[in-house]
């Protein structure tokens, strides 16, 4: 439980380098360093050729910019995480959650850009998403992860089904 206390807690190790400051963009918290500032969204506008560009930095495949779109839009919450230096702003970050509005929650797509992997950048927008969640009332937050990087979710407090998987999938022909 002690990842759900620091959740709340105004302490992050992710931001041990970086100070942590209100932001008026969304109510998110901000992280500075010198002219680097890293910044949550929870705004859907997202242009979709640099949230495809992000994805292919991972080497995620491609899909269809219409079905992203329709992805997003019917999305509970959608969060992003910003780089801005100076007037220049890029995407570094995004997650997106599918909900019943009531109990449950999916986190999906969650991307980090290479550059900003193993810093903390990661955990910090998992954080976000959560306690974003959490404000909901939102109680059962589940993902579903490919085997490396099931360990990362493991470090957030994220547990594989204690009796098994019970999830069954359908796929077309």
């Amino acid at each position: 439980m002690g990842f759900w206390k620091s959740l709340f807690s105004s302490s992050d190790t992710a931001s041990s380098q970086m100070k942590l400051e209100g932001d008026a963009v969304d109510g998110a918290i901000s992280r500075t360093d010198g002219n680097n500032r890293i910044f949550f969204s929870t705004e859907r506008d997202i242009d979709l050729y640099e949230l495809e560009e992000l994805c292919d930095a991972v080497g995620w495949s491609r899909r269809p910019m219409r079905k992203v779109r329709k992805a997003i839009q019917h999305s509970f919450l959608v969060t992003s995480m910003w780089q801005q230096r100076g007037n220049t702003r890029r995407l570094i970050g995004f997650a997106r959650a599918t909900s019943d509005h009531a109990f449950n929650a999916t986190i999906w797509d969650v991307v980090v850009h290479p550059e900003f992997q193993g810093k903390g950048f990661g955990k910090a927008l998992m954080k976000y998403t959560i306690k974003k969640l959490r404000s909901e009332d939102i109680s059962n937050i589940t993902l579903f992860a490919d085997p490396h990087v099931v360990n990362f979710y493991r470090t957030m407090g994220f547990v594989p089904d204690p009796e098994g998987i019970k999830g069954m999938f359908w796929y077309p022909d």
